[in-house]
């Protein structure tokens, strides 16, 4: 009898908070995962608690907006672990250090500066990963986008609109890959996410936390609901609804 193939998971923007729940969540369902961020500080403890989960795992370096690193990093975790079943789009948020104008001093030159860091890449991904998909009948990709897609948050500037592009360009490539059995999945946070980066940043651990944060590992079972096309979208919003 011929060994069923292990599905495998390609987890872009991976970082210690939702990225990491995800990639466990997945692990604790058998796929086999590669992981994709910026740099390799963390990679080394990444793998080690994948690989004790008895999986295999890959781990690679890329910046996701450079010319030509999406189709690199997928195209190295294909070719050690097998054809990519489900492609999670998660990449970190702006840089909080650096100055972001608001809604109504925003120009041209910055939407499309945010729709480059935002939209760019999310296309380039469908662009290599579906082509596969469609033709096997099956697969999942999944993005995620910021709660400014669908409440008005003026402070994020032109990261407000390049995030609303990005759930309605889930939502559309879902209506269109439905036929060939392919699930795009839209998940839309409005909330700290905890163990994140930046609720590290933002938040004293020596100090209550006066920020509505949000379980990853709870965002992480929505993820695959979505990639299991259980559903088709998913809002948590701690910040307008915070009773949510």
């Amino acid at each position: 009898m011929r060994e069923k193939k292990m599905s495998t998971i390609a987890v872009l923007g991976a970082g210690p908070g939702l990225s990491m729940s995800v990639a466990r969540r997945f692990a604790k369902e058998g796929y086999a995962v590669g992981l994709v961020s910026r740099s390799t500080d963390r990679h080394l403890g990444y793998l080690e608690e994948l690989s004790a989960s008895g999986v295999p795992a890959l781990a690679v370096a890329a910046d996701l907006r450079a010319p030509g690193a999406v189709a690199d990093a997928l195209a190295e975790i294909t070719a050690a672990l097998g054809p990519i079943d489900v492609v999670y789009h998660g990449p970190g948020a702006q840089n909080l250090s650096a100055p972001t104008v608001g809604i109504l001093e925003s120009e041209p030159a910055d939407v499309r500066r945010a729709m480059a860091e935002t939209l760019e890449p999310a296309v380039e991904v469908a662009n290599l990963a579906l082509p596969t998909m469609r033709s096997r009948g099956g697969g999942a990709l999944v993005y995620v986008s910021g709660l400014s897609a669908l409440v008005p948050l003026p402070f994020l500037g032109p990261y407000a609109p390049a995030s609303g592009a990005l759930r309605t360009y889930a939502r559309t490539l879902a209506a269109a890959a439905a036929e060939d059995g392919v699930h795009v999945g839209s998940l839309v946070v409005g909330g700290l996410i905890e163990r994140g980066d930046i609720h590290r940043m933002l938040t004293d651990p020596t100090t209550p936390t006066a920020y509505a944060t949000l379980d990853p590992d709870e965002l992480a079972d929505a993820v695959w609901r979505l990639a299991s096309g259980e559903e088709q979208e998913l809002v948590f919003d701690v910040l307008t609804q915070p009773g949510q």
